[in-house]
């Protein structure tokens, strides 16, 4: 099995190394990077919608993001561009935390389910994954099977967190109307 796994994260390096050029490096390293840009503005737009599911949509976020950095912890796997037989792969720059899960599978993949209702931002939302993923195997920050079972786990932590999502909407509402309540909008949805 370790030889296959092996064998399919060579051949996603060999794969990207030759599309590999100087402005998709520039592309990639900024798509990694506008999660930071990205969530809080479709957490935003959830919250200007009234849509409660904003609360779930951001406690996941944090929630998943450190498990996956628990799990890093544990496994301890070093980055692809960080391993010595590997240099000869694409990365620009090697980030210094571990690799096993990807952070960005875990925590982006999952939260394309709050957004089902809103058919257009979740395509566009899933696009932009998309590419996200193929970048971190591109850049050499992550193995192909980083990103897989990142999103394998994404799926299931947000499954847990979706049947948990109107005790998490119906607790952060009560806390944020008493902490905000001239800026707090009175009615949200259920959704």
């Amino acid at each position: 099995m370790s030889s296959i796994v092996n064998s399919l994260n060579v051949w996603a390096f060999h794969a990207v190394l030759g599309i590999a050029s100087p402005w998709l490096n520039t592309v990639m390293s900024l798509l990694a990077q506008s999660y930071y840009l990205i969530i809080p503005i479709v957490a935003i737009y959830l919250f200007l919608k009234k849509d409660k599911s904003v609360f779930s949509f951001v406690v996941g976020a944090v929630v998943v993001f450190i498990v996956t950095d628990i799990i890093k912890m544990i496994v301890m796997e070093p980055r692809p561009c960080s391993v010595s037989d590997l240099q000869w792969i694409n990365h620009v720059g090697c980030e210094s935390s571990y690799s096993f899960p990807s952070n960005h599978a875990t925590v982006l993949t999952g939260l394309s389910f709050f957004l089902a209702k809103y058919k257009y931002l979740r395509v566009l939302y899933i696009i932009w994954v998309i590419f996200v993923l193929f970048g971190r195997v591109y850049l050499g920050a992550h193995y192909l099977t980083d990103v897989i079972v990142g999103v394998v786990l994404s799926v299931i932590f947000y499954y847990i967190i979706l049947k948990k999502k109107d005790v998490i909407n119906n607790i952060c509402s009560k806390i944020l109307h008493k902490i905000a309540k001239p800026i707090y909008p009175k009615e949200f949805s259920n959704n």
